[in-house]
């Protein structure tokens, strides 16, 4: 019953540009299958009502469909797909960007009792899981003062800590809670992710980037592992080739200058290392990328169903 009135409440407020008048939810409806698309996860809740997607971390590969969600808890370099989109049955799915600052204050007000004890080591920073019913009601609740602006400003900021509170404690709770964790190992990688992803044209040592976030090299490469399934560099790599196709999108007749601003200084590897991400060599996949019509610019397109 809760999937057929998301999908109604989906499809009656879907915009081209993904957003609604409630600040942080975002709705997606995509009506084909396009190939696999990079992209940055953002940290977001992802639910599907109807369609599937498929994502791509690394080596890790995270499918979903109706009924289940995704959590994304660090911004990282993904590859996504739907896998069931069509015209008639189009992707429809609902987004909720998750603020650190919100996962921490419920942390606060919840007593010890009240959070599920956490295993060891650091979690994925995606995680795939079934929806709870209670999660997916209080999805649709929110999504309901959609069409009641009075009620809106005061009840939607209820309602979305209801599904932070449902995600905290649920079966993915730990790569949740982790977000809101000041000192956490999580938020450890966190601040190595942030300050790749900000010098990544640069060349690092991973015992620098380890002292940063303030943890042994062999702890921080392990966890690092752990968070975003691949090594410190092969991060970079990933950052850089997928800031390479934006600029190649506007440029694409200057494939050594992009491969320059990005941090390779041989042509030959960018290249070689372009096309193995790729699929293509980089002025063939920017003449490709120019007649794609692409996602909503500031949208968390690799996650969203």
């Amino acid at each position: 019953m809760h999937l057929e009135e998301l999908r109604t409440l989906l499809a009656r407020h879907a915009r081209p540009d993904w957003t609604t008048a409630v600040d942080g939810v975002l709705i997606s409806k995509v009506d084909r299958s396009d190939p696999p698309t990079p992209s940055m996860s953002g940290t977001v809740l992802a639910v599907i009502a109807q369609g599937a997607k498929r994502l791509a971390l690394g080596e890790r590969v995270y499918e979903y469909g109706p009924g289940q969600y995704l959590v994304a808890s660090v911004d990282l370099p993904v590859t996504g797909q739907f896998t069931r989109a069509d015209p008639d049955h189009p992707a429809l799915g609902f987004g909720l960007v998750l603020e650190p600052s919100a996962v921490a204050e419920l942390l606060l007000e919840a007593g010890p009792a009240d959070i599920p004890r956490a295993g060891g080591g650091a979690p994925s920073g995606i995680a795939v899981s079934d929806a709870s019913a209670a999660l997916l009601d209080a999805v649709v609740r929110l999504l309901r003062l959609l069409d009641e602006p009075r009620d809106r400003a005061v009840l939607a900021p209820l309602v979305k800590r209801e599904i932070l509170w449902r995600l905290i404690t649920g079966e993915q709770g730990a790569t949740v809670r982790e977000l809101g964790l000041a000192d956490s190992s999580f938020s450890h990688i966190s601040r190595a992710v942030r300050w790749i992803r900000e010098h990544y044209a640069q060349a690092f040592r991973v015992e620098d980037v380890a002292r940063l976030s303030g943890m042994s090299v062999s702890a921080f490469y392990r966890n690092f592992q752990a968070v975003t399934a691949m090594s410190p560099i092969q991060f970079q790599k990933r950052i850089r080739l997928q800031e390479a196709r934006l600029l190649l999108a506007t440029h694409p007749g200057d494939v050594t200058g992009v491969g320059q601003r990005v941090g390779y200084d041989n042509p030959s590897q960018f290249s070689r290392e372009y096309r193995r991400q790729f699929g293509a060599p980089p002025s063939q996949d920017a003449a490709r990328l120019r007649r794609t019509v692409r996602a909503p610019a500031g949208t968390p397109a690799g996650v969203l169903p």
